[in-house]
């Protein structure tokens, strides 16, 4: 398996669940946005867009589908949660949150914050969407009440997938603003020797490979 990253991007969803579930893998390190700094990039991935992730003739580029796939594929139930189980719903319903409502929004306030030209910055829609971002969190808190984990009891790709969301919020500024539900989670999933892992094999890879460590928090 191989997986296609950049420092702080989205694909360190998929880098977190390979070493939650002690997979081995090859990490391929690029430079933020590989598609205006690695243009050979474009024949693995014409998106252009981090991850890309290769398991034999599988290439997939989205991040939460990604953890899905290694937790269904590779995870012998250890990250997922099985159809039979009662939170299967809950779980992919998470997983998915994650990504499309939690992220979503945060990658806009980056974009029109901070990595666009002066001229093309927008205050306005910084601050609205990240009023959607943690209005949305805000709901996230009543659906995980007091569970450390928001399905199944135990740790899950669903966690893997709201945690980036969570860290994205401190590349975004928004770290501040988090409501203490959210921090208490955060930290807990902070505490998960994986984390910690994937955090270091980021790092270790950078360095090797002659890439920035400093995080470019979008990804594709």
């Amino acid at each position: 398996m191989k997986l296609h990253h950049c420092v702080g991007a989205r694909s360190f969803r998929p880098l977190w669940a390979l070493e939650a579930l002690g997979l081995p893998y090859e990490l391929a390190m690029l430079p933020f946005p590989p598609r205006v700094h690695a243009k050979d990039y474009f024949a693995l991935n014409p998106l252009g867009t981090i991850p890309l992730f290769e398991d034999g003739a599988t290439r997939m580029t989205e991040s939460a589908a990604i953890c899905e796939y290694l937790a269904a594929r590779h995870g012998a139930g250890g990250l997922g949660v099985r159809p039979d189980e009662p939170d299967y719903g809950r779980y992919l319903n998470a997983l998915h949150f994650g990504e499309a409502t939690l992220t979503f929004p945060q990658t806009l306030v980056l974009r029109y914050g901070r990595f666009e030209p002066p001229e093309r910055r927008n205050p306005g829609l910084v601050e609205d969407y990240a009023r959607w971002f943690l209005s949305r969190l805000k709901g996230f808190g009543t659906v995980l009440g007091d569970r450390r984990f928001v399905c199944a009891e135990r740790f899950t790709a669903a966690d893997i997938s709201i945690g980036y969301a969570l860290m994205l919020a401190g590349f975004a500024g928004l770290a501040e603003q988090l409501p203490d539900f959210a921090r208490a989670y955060w930290e807990g999933l902070q505490a998960e020797p994986s984390y910690a892992r994937a955090l270091a094999a980021e790092q270790r890879a950078a360095v090797a490979q002659g890439v920035s460590p400093v995080p470019s928090p979008l990804g594709g």
